[in-house]
């Protein structure tokens, strides 16, 4: 068997990482990656880089790691209200102004895309992993979607699980013996419980366990952190909301 813990979506939240990279210990699990989106909308945006770089985790350019790197014009998005709107630009600005510049040249040197290929005994697994989907990471794939969305994916990419982040909501779908399954968000969940989620993956020479895991941090402190920032307390708002 072979244990791979995938994550994304940190967005400057550095306990939340620490938190989960501390359970992944726990579990022993050997083979790590992530998914992009590094910084933006908590304090630690160098922070949470310099650990990824450090702990020498392969990561993906999410969108917002793309968007730091080469300076690219803010975008609103039309599913933001004003107020969210304007909270957004103010802490994209603030990452723009604070993440370093050795560490803009990290983020854009990140890979779009990876597949792995992993062999248990005499079965190779391919596990294709995305930000947002093959096409663009800031394209949105919800649970939702049709599984004809998924099985495009598959067809186009050969492998037998397709994990993506970006939409900071966690699903598993399995798709005819095939997987399509969001790993949630470190930093900034979606869900009601604002804990940070990963996936655990088993791989097996007969057969996929899949795994969406909670990890609690101490979303008070961060919040408390974020409002001592530059960043808009809409930010730390969020975190405190069930």
């Amino acid at each position: 068997m072979i244990q791979i813990a995938i994550f994304s979506d940190i967005h400057g939240n550095l306990p939340a990482l620490n938190a989960v990279l501390a359970d992944i210990q726990s579990k022993n699990i050997y083979y790590k990656y992530c998914l992009g989106d590094l910084v933006d909308f908590a304090p630690w945006g160098n922070e949470v880089i310099e650990l990824i770089k450090n702990e020498k985790i392969p990561c993906l350019m999410g969108n917002h790691d793309e968007r730091i790197a080469f300076d690219l014009p803010i975008v609103p998005l039309e599913k933001h209200d004003a107020e969210e709107t304007a909270n957004r630009i103010v802490a994209i600005k603030h990452s723009q102004e604070t993440i370093t510049q050795e560490n803009k040249l990290f983020l854009g040197q990140l890979p779009y895309l990876m597949q792995l290929d992993f062999k248990v005994k005499h079965k190779h697994w391919k596990v294709q992993l995305i930000h947002g989907s093959l096409e663009s990471n800031e394209a949105y794939l919800y649970a939702s979607e049709p599984n004809s969305t998924f099985e495009d994916i598959f067809f186009k990419t050969q492998a037998d699980i397709v994990v993506m982040g970006h939409t900071h909501l966690p699903f598993i779908k399995d798709i005819g013996k095939k997987w399509a399954i969001n790993t949630g968000s470190v930093g900034r969940s979606k869900k009601m419980c604002k804990d940070a989620t990963y996936l655990l993956v088993e791989l097996h020479e007969d057969r996929i366990h899949v795994e969406i895991i909670q990890v609690p941090f101490d979303i008070i402190a961060v919040a408390h952190e974020i409002k001592a920032s530059g960043i808009p307390d809409f930010y730390a708002d969020f975190l405190l909301s069930e």
